[in-house]
């Protein structure tokens, strides 16, 4: 695992975890402009990190994450975007044999089994 994303950042706790237990990689903290920003706290931390736009394209080369984290994106995020524009998304950014983990709501699980399914 090189690669990782946490695409709801937060203050960079999963970023920090990873460190913590000497994993080597690199971690990119993704604030959504519909959280607070809590970047200033991310970079103090000495982590990168970006506010981004879940509704939109996340701007990368396909195929460049080998972990994706997911915690209640979902359900914070469906207020206003499409749950299944986001999902292909992570498909997009996600490396083949890559891996998501997503922390969710049991309504939102079950609508991204679905969703997944669909996928493929």
């Amino acid at each position: 695992m090189r690669n990782v994303m946490d695409m709801r950042a937060g203050f960079g706790g999963f970023a920090a975890a990873l460190i913590s237990q000497k994993f080597d990689c690199w971690v990119m903290n993704v604030v959504p402009v519909s959280s607070t920003n809590a970047l200033p706290v991310i970079y103090d931390c000495g982590l990168m990190g970006v506010m981004h736009d879940w509704c939109e394209a996340f701007d990368t080369y396909p195929r460049i994450y080998d972990f994706l984290h997911a915690a209640n994106l979902l359900s914070a995020e469906r207020k206003r975007c499409n749950v299944s524009s986001i999902m292909l998304e992570m498909d997009r950014i996600l490396r083949p044999g890559g891996r998501v983990y997503i922390r969710d709501s049991i309504a939102i699980m079950d609508e991204i089994q679905d969703i997944a399914k669909a996928m493929g």
